[in-house]
Parts: structure tokens; C-alpha cells; sequence
């Protein structure tokens, strides 16, 4: 997403994202394809932000900051608008090119519930644009010279219950870029108006990286391979980018009176996706969750984004859907994640690869008979009774255990979620 920087510096970002839009889009590709993604997927905010409650009869306001391209935008136009509930989408981008490309995408799938404005998201605080409940700010706070003040600028505009869907960089699955950064700045300078001269030099560096350099080492890095210049300038020639590891993104919350709601996908950020040993993880058991979140960050290493949802502080909770409420509707992120249902084997496992990471989670026997009964209509009770009217012999608190188990795993790789009848 375009981003933009403190007032000094927005010029320089702006040229950058006029001569590269990013991410690089097409908008006759919308007739072929929705590009969805995290965070901001309707049915994942409403789980993380709502609690499964948000009622989708009445007005919505949602603000895109820095929305570059468009993806989130288009996203969610696309997803509020088959909904059917009065919804009004902001995208606020400084670069011309970039909201060019976004509106084009939205008139391509003729959507009316988006406005245009080139604005920067630090003059949001008396633009009597807000407030809003909810915001999407994928990729931008990193750019700023001072991230904390785009934060705060957010929260500013973010009605009392609402809430935002944010994306960093992490750190440690960034391992190699910020030295090819440096390497680049050293050959190639800094001075925009040479942005094809500059381009070329890192194609030309790139070529030439022995195989021992961490960029090189690291295969989960790959805007720069992509073909495109935008991926490449994106990566390696900004003129501002930095990264954070978890106790920094939960500061950077604070500082701006919010609190992380949850990070996804939430397996990633949890030990005993991981780790087996019974020893470390009851000791790790006894941590609060960010310091588990921080552990899980430290041992996996691969983390390249931190995707999360915050509240403010002092919001009233809870946020997050609860999957003990018996009265909520298990919900799919995609239809075509049901099939899950019908690769379920009794005593079999979910598996899923992240980044090099082999996840495996056991299911319980009733996995199946699950997942086959989730269809985005039926409830947690309704779903239980046909189970257990299935399998009369088992003992009355064998559904909640195994639903339970069940939906951690499916959440925990972000397939499933909750809605509430009373959204």
C-alpha cells in the first residue's frame, strides 16, 4: 500500500508511489478475480473487532488509510456491497497514480459505497472526516517518519467501539533487507529522480549476491524477484522503512491509547504450534499472552508482517467472538474452505506450511461431523445436536471439548469464524 510520511517527507514518498504504484494492479483483472487477504476481510474483522456482532443493518463507515492500489478497498467494497447494508468506504492515498489505479478497480466491479480523497492520514484529526468504525491501514505506519504520530492521527478518528486492522513489517523474517538497503543507498543514493538508474543498479547487485548473504538466504523474501520494479523499489530503494518485533507493536498501541485485539493468524503466534516438550509449555502456559505472542515470534523467526487488530483502551470488551457461545454461527473465510470438511479423517490431522514451517494439528473424532455441518446458517447448538443425536453413546461434554479443539485449529490458520444472530 502507498504510504505516506511526516510533513517533511510526504513529497519524497509521494513521487515514489506516482512513479511506482504499489502493489502493482491491473483493473481490467477485477473480471476475473477478488484479491482478498489480512486483515480486513469482512468476516475476520467482524470476528476480531465485533465479536461476531456487528449489525450489518446499520450504517458502517469504513476508513482506508493509505490505501496505495486498492486491494483492502476493493475488498471490502466488494464484501460490504454483497452484504446489502449501508456502508461507506474512505480511501485516503497522497499519490495520484495509486488512487487512479483504486478507483478504476472499484468502477470496474461497479461499487458505489467508495470516496476518493488524496489526503494524508496525519490531517485526519479536524478534517471532519471521522469517526469511523472501522480502519484499515495495511503497510504504512513503517514508512512514516514518526509512526506514532500516524497512529495516533487514526485513533483519533476511530468511533469509541471500533476498531483497526493494521500490517507492519516483523523484524525477524525481514533478515536480510535492511543490509541490501544499505548496500543499495551506498551504490545508488537516495535522490528519487534517478529512480531508474536506481533500479537498475540493485538488478545488476542482485545478480552478483554471493550465496551467503542473509537476502539471499532468505527464501521467503521475494518482492524483489517478481519482475515488477514497484515490488523491487518497494523492498530495497525506500526512502523510509523500518520493522518491528511484537513488544514493539503492542508499544506502539499503547502509545497511541490502543491494545492489541488479536494477531493473525493466531497459530503463528502461539508456542505449541511449535513446540511438543510438556515441561516448556507449561511453563510458557504461565506467560500473558503478549509475552506468549513475543516467545512464539523469537522461536519460529520467519514472521515477515505483523497483521493485527486493535481497540482502544478503554473499550469494554470483549471483542473478539467467543467460540463457548453455543448461540454463534460458525462462518467459513471462503466458501471453498469447506472442502476441508471432506478431507477430515477420524484421529487425522490439520497441516498447513507457513513460510517453512510445518504446522500440524491433531483433530479430535468428531472433526469431521464438524465441519461437515458448517454451512454459515447453522449454530454452535444446532450443530451440537445433530452430533451428539448422531452419536447418542457419547458423554454430554464430548461436543463442547471437540468443537472447541476444532475451531482452534481452523481459526488458528484463519479458515473459520464466528458471527452472532444478534449482528
Amino acid at each position: 500500500m502507498a504510504a505516506r510520511g511526516a510533513k517533511g517527507g510526504e513529497g519524497k514518498l509521494r513521487r515514489q508511489y506516482e512513479a511506482y504504484p504499489y502493489p502493482a494492479r491491473d483493473p481490467r483483472d477485477e473480471a476475473r478475480r477478488l484479491i482478498t487477504g489480512s486483515p480486513s476481510h469482512l468476516a475476520e474483522l467482524d470476528h476480531y473487532v465485533f465479536a461476531g456482532r456487528r449489525d450489518a443493518s446499520r450504517p458502517f463507515r469504513v476508513l482506508v488509510a493509505g490505501g496505495g492500489t486498492g486491494d483492502a478497498t476493493v475488498m471490502l467494497a466488494q464484501q460490504l456491497g454483497d452484504a446489502g447494508g449501508p456502508a461507506e468506504i474512505v480511501h485516503i492515498d497522497l499519490s495520484e497514480a495509486s488512487l487512479a489505479i483504486a478507483e478504476a478497480r472499484v468502477k470496474a466491479r461497479r461499487l458505489s459505497n467508495v470516496a476518493f480523497r488524496r489526503l494524508s492520514l496525519l490531517d485526519l484529526p479536524g478534517s471532519g472526516l471521522g469517526p469511523f468504525d472501522y480502519i484499515d491501514c495495511c503497510g504504512v505506519l513503517h514508512h512514516l517518519d514518526d509512526p506514532a504520530a500516524g497512529l495516533a492521527a487514526l485513533a483519533a478518528v476511530l468511533a469509541p467501539r471500533g476498531g483497526l486492522g493494521l500490517m507492519v513489517y516483523g523484524a525477524l523474517g525481514r533478515t536480510g533487507v535492511y543490509p541490501a538497503q544499505a548496500m543499495l543507498r551506498a551504490l545508488a543514493g537516495d535522490d528519487e529522480g534517478e529512480s531508474a538508474a536506481r533500479v537498475a543498479v540493485a538488478r545488476r547487485l542482485l545478480a552478483q549476491l554471493p550465496p551467503t548473504n542473509w537476502l539471499k538466504r532468505n527464501p521467503f523474501i521475494a518482492d524483489h524477484l517478481q519482475g515488477d520494479d514497484a515490488g523491487l523499489y518497494d523492498l530495497l530503494l525506500h526512502s523510509r522503512d523500518r520493522a518491528y518485533t511484537v513488544p514493539e507493536v503492542a508499544a506502539l498501541a499503547a502509545g497511541a491509547g490502543l491494545r492489541v485485539a488479536a494477531f493473525v493468524e493466531p497459530a503463528l503466534y502461539d508456542p505449541a504450534s511449535y513446540l511438543t516438550d510438556p515441561q516448556i509449555l507449561a511453563r510458557l502456559g504461565r506467560l500473558p499472552w503478549l509475552d506468549r505472542c513475543a516467545f512464539a515470534e523469537n522461536l519460529a523467526g520467519n514472521l515477515r508482517k505483523h497483521v493485527f487488530y486493535a481497540i482502544k483502551a478503554d473499550h469494554p470488551g470483549p471483542c473478539v467472538a467467543d467460540a463457548a457461545d453455543e448461540a454463534a454461527v460458525p462462518v467459513w473465510r471462503e466458501a471453498a474452505d469447506s472442502a476441508l470438511a471432506k478431507a477430515i479423517r477420524p484421529g487425522g490431522a490439520l497441516t498447513a506450511n507457513r513460510d517453512g514451517v510445518g504446522l500440524r494439528f491433531p483433530l479430535p473424532p468428531l472433526a469431521g461431523a464438524i465441519l461437515a455441518r458448517i454451512d454459515g446458517h447453522r449454530s454452535i447448538a444446532a450443530i451440537r445436536a445433530e452430533v451428539m443425536a448422531a452419536n447418542p453413546s457419547l458423554p454430554e461434554d464430548a461436543f463442547a471439548q471437540q468443537f472447541a479443539q476444532t475451531f482452534a485449529a481452523l481459526n488458528g490458520i484463519g479458515k473459520l469464524f464466528l458471527r452472532h444472530p444478534a449482528g
